[in-house]
């Protein structure tokens, strides 16, 4: 479930599927150094442990954040085998699209694909 700011996920155990329910919460920061970023802080538990990782994403990688989130589910927990922690296109889409708006950024910008492969 989607609101702006926040995405909640919740997935029942069952054949094929794994327990978890994942807050994934954000909100643009402005670095001196680096400029705007979105910090994250996704808190949670996945087969009934419990976690809680905070990263940050400059404004040019931010729209990696469902590739670095689930990394980290899988740091915890969450199988491979199953796909992205964000499996839900409608809940993507929507958060994507409220960063984009909050970052003021437009299709087509530059990214910095080395700090993209390195996860800056």
């Amino acid at each position: 479930m989607f609101e702006p700011g926040h995405l909640h996920l919740v997935n029942l155990p069952g054949l094929g599927t794994q327990g978890l329910d994942i807050h994934l919460y954000y909100e643009v920061r402005s670095d001196s150094e680096k400029g705007p970023l979105v910090h994250f802080r996704m808190t949670g538990e996945i087969e009934g442990r419990n976690f809680e990782e905070e990263f940050e994403l400059r404004r040019d990688t931010a729209f990696n954040f469902a590739s670095v989130a689930t990394r980290l589910a899988a740091k915890h927990g969450l199988h491979p085998q199953l796909g992205p922690v964000v499996r839900n296109h409608r809940d993507y889409d929507a958060m994507f699209e409220d960063i984009r708006e909050k970052l003021s950024a437009h299709p087509g910008e530059p990214v910095d694909l080395d700090r993209l492969l390195r996860g800056d």
